[in-house]
């Protein structure tokens, strides 16, 4: 997916999962500010840039819309205390199990053998898609594996599904690069600290 930096640089960033490209849209308390779920059109919006495959009709009521954003800060919180080692609160777990309980999007397969959707789509069958993938994530092999961006002043969070597990940003090109050009420079001051 691509995201736009504060000073407006676009950048790609995978999260890895289903579930955690649902976070870039905002977050419960100062990540509000980042909110971009105000319509039902927005997350039907969301869902055509997800990795969901293409063709997804969607009919979302505002009531499932204000859910998605319960579950999603939800998640939010959950999957910042898996990343920095603190355990779930019990409430984040019952929001998003209780989605997951719900039933999800349907597949199907098309005559000419590509993957489709089957029709009645809802807001609540995409909530149950999306948390029913978090609980594949938590539960599964990459679960010790899930990581916020080692920038001091960004927040993504992704799962690290590189081979060797060591990815410490959300985007090489964006946070990785920063931070190089920022320990270039501490190296040149420690070399040259009269700046001569």
């Amino acid at each position: 997916m691509t995201l736009v930096s504060h000073g407006g640089k676009a950048f790609r960033f995978d999260p890895g999962a289903l579930c955690l490209e649902l976070l870039t849209t905002g977050g419960p308390g100062e990540f509000a500010r980042h909110e971009v779920l105000h319509e039902p059109s927005d997350l039907a919006r969301w869902a055509d840039r997800s990795r969901l495959s293409p063709g997804l009709e969607l009919s979302i009521t505002r009531r499932e819309l204000e859910r998605t954003r319960s579950v999603r800060d939800a998640l939010f919180l959950l999957t910042a205390d898996r990343a920095h080692g603190r355990p779930p609160n019990p409430r984040d777990l019952a929001v998003v199990n209780a989605a997951a309980a719900e039933p999800p999007l349907a597949a199907r397969i098309e005559p000419d053998g590509t993957r489709a959707w089957a029709p009645g789509a809802t807001g609540a069958h995409l909530l149950s898609t999306v948390a029913r993938d978090a609980v594949d994530l938590f539960t599964g092999p990459h679960a010790d594996r899930i990581r916020e961006c080692g920038s001091h002043n960004c927040y993504l969070l992704f799962v690290d599904t590189s081979r060797p597990g060591r990815r410490r940003w959300c985007a090489m090109e964006h946070c990785g690069n920063l931070n190089k050009v920022r320990a270039h420079r501490a190296r040149r001051a420690e070399d040259d600290p009269f700046g001569a």
